[in-house]
């Protein structure tokens, strides 16, 4: 058509941006992004933006920090409030039981009996007293892996909170078994306590609920020394002869074996028709 504008196909001289305006998206929103994608999509999108920026705020703090070698006021008070977080977390999932499955996960059993996870989620002083020696080794060990020696990495995916835990995981087993032997420790020695002080009554509450030939052995032990009534009681309670050696600091289980011998030896001249009840015969 004569005087019209040539007609210029978009296609046949393609306009090639400049490269910064590729990465120039701040005019375009978030809320504008995600409605170019599925819902599904679109939340998966949000959470590993979230990732994202709060790696790269740890990844900031992280260097503010090194700048003064990880200590300092700054360094004290992130330690403080990672403390606080870690207590709280590592609270919860004792009284849930979840920290057992976690730590099963890492490959480190710890197989907690049912009483032991009915403490844990009755008694918040066990929690709290688990707790705090776990974060209290766990926070040395995060420095030093995790910041210090670089550990630690914005590229590896966790925030450095969620690296904490991964620390303290590592640590409570070793607490968590320690607390059971000391606990068992206490336990023997309150059952030691109580035979010194009271041998007729022993650790059994219920005396006239036992065989007769147990009530006669606990009479009994009335005519003997002290080492050799804690001895038989501890024995009558259920202890082995190694247990027994090392609560009472014997020399070793012959020691043991030997004043159980002689006990038996004595008894057989004052029990009724020559000899104590069969279970306690040599």
């Amino acid at each position: 058509m004569t005087g019209a504008a040539p007609v210029v196909s978009a296609l046949a001289q393609p306009v090639k941006p400049a490269e910064q305006d590729l990465f120039d998206l701040d005019a375009l929103t978030c809320s504008e992004m995600a409605q170019a994608i599925s819902a599904s999509h679109a939340a998966e999108a949000s959470q590993l933006r979230e990732n994202l920026e709060r790696r790269a705020a740890d990844q900031r703090l992280r260097d503010e920090m090194a700048l003064y070698d990880f200590s300092g006021e700054k360094y004290r008070q992130f330690e403080n409030e990672l403390a606080r977080y870690g207590m709280s977390v590592l609270r919860g999932w004792m009284y849930t039981g979840y920290i057992f499955k976690l730590t099963a996960t890492r490959r480190l059993f710890l197989t907690p009996t049912d009483a032991e996870l009915e403490e844990l989620h009755r008694d918040s002083d066990a929690r709290e007293e688990l707790a705090t020696m776990t974060v209290a080794l766990a926070l040395p060990r995060f420095r030093r892996h995790a910041l210090v020696e670089g550990g630690w990495r914005y590229e590896g995916g966790a925030s450095l909170p969620t690296y904490f835990m991964g620390a303290c995981l590592f640590v409570f087993p070793n607490e968590f078994r320690r607390r059971r032997a000391q606990q068992k420790k206490w336990s023997r020695a309150l059952a030691r306590e109580a035979i010194m002080l009271a041998p007729d009554a022993g650790s059994t509450a219920d005396l006239e609920s036992q065989a007769l030939g147990r009530i006669r052995v606990r009479d009994d032990l009335r005519r003997t020394g002290e080492r050799t009534r804690a001895i038989v009681a501890l024995t009558l309670d259920g202890y082995s002869q190694e247990e027994i050696a090392e609560l009472l600091g014997e020399a070793s289980v012959r020691a043991v074996e030997g004043a159980l011998y002689r006990w038996r030896k004595s008894e057989q001249q004052h029990a009724p028709e020559g000899g104590i009840s069969r279970e306690w015969r040599g």
